[in-house]
């Protein structure tokens, strides 16, 4: 039975996630500000970066997939990458200079002015994402943070913060997967318009 009540308070912490993100207003705007300046950064010809750690690091390769790939509408593919997919990339900057810099790196090698950074950390405090939105910011590289309730030092590095109404990592990485699907539907049917 104890089981059962931890499946229970599980989904209902799911369902509270929900109630909170439909609540939120700020989010919502700061959310299509992001689908914005995604959309004109793809129109220009820039692309967006994604890079995360761990679950963040899996839905950051989820979302860079659903734009270069499709999400539920064909149509031309859109530039976008995952940074922390380039193992040897990975594995050499953290070589060579740590593991801080992983990111931080490709940004200042793949990035060009106009471009976009989107950061994903649920603590708000991943070391080598902070210094990937520093490296952005340094390249006129615009920074979009996607965070918990308290958005901690991303927050001051983020053009545009998305920070998710809770503090318990799973909760947050639930609201990062609703926000990310859709900022990818709003950035797919606009490139489409």
């Amino acid at each position: 039975m104890q089981m059962r009540a931890k499946i229970e308070s599980s989904l209902q912490a799911s369902q509270q996630l929900v109630a909170d993100l439909q609540a939120d207003t700020l989010l919502q705007d700061n959310l299509v500000r992001a689908v914005d300046a995604c959309v004109e950064c793809l129109r220009a010809g820039g692309k967006l970066m994604f890079a995360g750690n761990g679950g963040s690091a899996a839905e950051a390769q989820h979302f860079s997939a659903e734009l270069v790939g499709r999400f539920l509408r064909q149509r031309p593919a859109l530039a976008s990458i995952a940074l922390h997919t380039d193992t040897s990339a990975l594995t050499a900057i953290g070589n060579d200079y740590g593991y801080d810099h992983v990111f931080s790196r490709q940004v200042e090698a793949l990035g060009r002015p106009g471009d976009i950074f989107i950061g994903l950390s649920t603590s708000g405090r991943s070391k080598n994402i902070l210094m990937a939105m520093q490296a952005a910011r340094a390249a006129g590289i615009r920074t979009i943070g996607l965070t918990g309730r308290l958005p901690q030092e991303m927050a001051d590095l983020s053009d545009i913060i998305l920070n998710m109404p809770s503090g318990h990592t799973p909760q947050v990485q639930e609201g990062h997967l609703i926000i990310g699907h859709l900022l990818c539907d709003l950035v797919e049917e606009a490139m489409l318009a």
